[in-house]
């Protein structure tokens, strides 16, 4: 008997008899049964707390306006191969597309100066943006080499709690949450922003 077989062997012995694990208490809310204003409100709040740029938007047709605002003095612009190019219409920025057919490389995206998708949801408590791969998101790597992250996201995907936000969503596509700019804090409890992804954060909300 192998050293592995005799140290299951008494993990075995030793659970012998124990009773069943009781199954988790779901007690907790599933919903936050706030209107679609208050789950707005929330959300900006969070966002704003969390030093990302948030502009409201009334509509999808605000959005090239918008996209051409945020990106002013942007020089190279990377979107994914999924994305609705009509928001790029007003981008002076060159427009580099990455997909399936070509993917950059880490050190062409550390050399774009921005970064613009679509998102998969948002939760209003917590003020996080998700990010699910789908076509108009890109693979992760787009969206965190670049030092400007310009994200739309549609009131219609924001959920109250982060439960009903998850159930939105497919567990297993490589999911990317994102609450703010990156930032992260030394020993010395200094804020330390663009360590881990984009320093600057746009969110334009639709709707």
């Amino acid at each position: 008997m192998s050293s592995r077989e005799d140290i299951l062997t008494a993990v075995r012995e030793a659970m012998a008899g124990a009773p069943e694990a009781p199954a988790p208490a779901r007690d907790y809310r599933f919903t936050s049964g706030l209107s679609r204003d208050q789950l707005r409100e929330q959300l900006v709040d969070r966002l704003v707390d969390y030093k990302a740029n948030v502009v409201i938007l009334g509509s999808a047709s605000e959005i090239p306006e918008a996209v051409r605002t945020r990106l002013a003095g942007a020089e190279r612009v990377v979107v994914p191969a999924g994305l609705d190019m009509a928001w790029t219409d007003e981008v002076e920025a060159e427009i580099v597309v990455d997909g399936p057919e070509r993917a950059l490389s880490v050190e062409e995206l550390d050399a774009t100066s921005a970064v613009l998708t679509a998102s998969a949801a948002a939760c209003s408590e917590t003020g996080t943006i998700f990010l699910d791969t789908s076509a108009d998101q890109g693979r992760r790597a787009i969206t965190l080499v670049p030092d400007h992250h310009v994200v739309v996201v549609s009131m219609d995907d924001v959920r109250g709690l982060l439960p009903e936000t998850l159930a939105t969503l497919d567990s297993t596509r490589p999911l990317t949450w994102i609450s703010g700019p990156s930032a992260t804090s030394d020993i010395e409890l200094e804020r330390v922003e663009g360590v881990h992804g984009p320093r600057r954060l746009d969110v334009l909300l639709v709707g």
